[in-house]
């Protein structure tokens, strides 16, 4: 059974919390149990990580280019947050490792901010999926299983 690893960037441990009209009352542990429903009717174990720190989401994005070369990784979906906006780091990681991944976004970053509407992961991810919510993570799961 192939993993999908779906990672999460800055201050998407504060989901519920955080400027609720724009990201919604669900919290990370919502999209946990959501992505665990979502792999296991796609026939997926599901990894899934937060973390606050641009390296360690490198170094994750890195062991999973390895983990999918192996044959035990369909895909990461990832929310990258605002270092989507900003990491050359994570676009090289990406492009690096060969990893299928989705670039996902629970608001419409289009509709928000100009400085939200360039993302440096959209050259190399396979696709990108924004403005669903946090439904849109079992959208994006679909589309691995889709791929595989």
């Amino acid at each position: 059974m192939k993993t999908v690893l779906v990672l999460n960037g800055p201050n998407l441990n504060l989901l519920g919390t955080r400027e609720p009209a724009v990201y919604g009352a669900q919290t990370l542990a919502d999209v946990e149990a959501l992505c665990t429903k979502a792999c296991a009717a796609h026939g997926f174990k599901l990894d899934f990580r937060q973390s606050n720190q641009e390296g360690v989401l490198v170094d994750a994005i890195q062991e999973a280019g390895r983990e999918q070369t192996a044959g035990t990784l369909a895909g990461v979906v990832f929310n990258a947050g605002a270092y989507t906006h900003t990491s050359v780091a994570l676009h090289d990681a990406i492009k690096g490792s060969g990893v299928t991944a989705i670039e996902l976004h629970i608001s419409n970053v289009h509709a928000r901010e100009s400085f939200r509407h360039h993302s440096f992961l959209s050259p190399v991810v396979k696709g990108v999926i924004a403005g669903f919510g946090v439904p849109g993570y079992a959208l994006a799961i679909a589309a691995l299983a889709g791929m595989a």
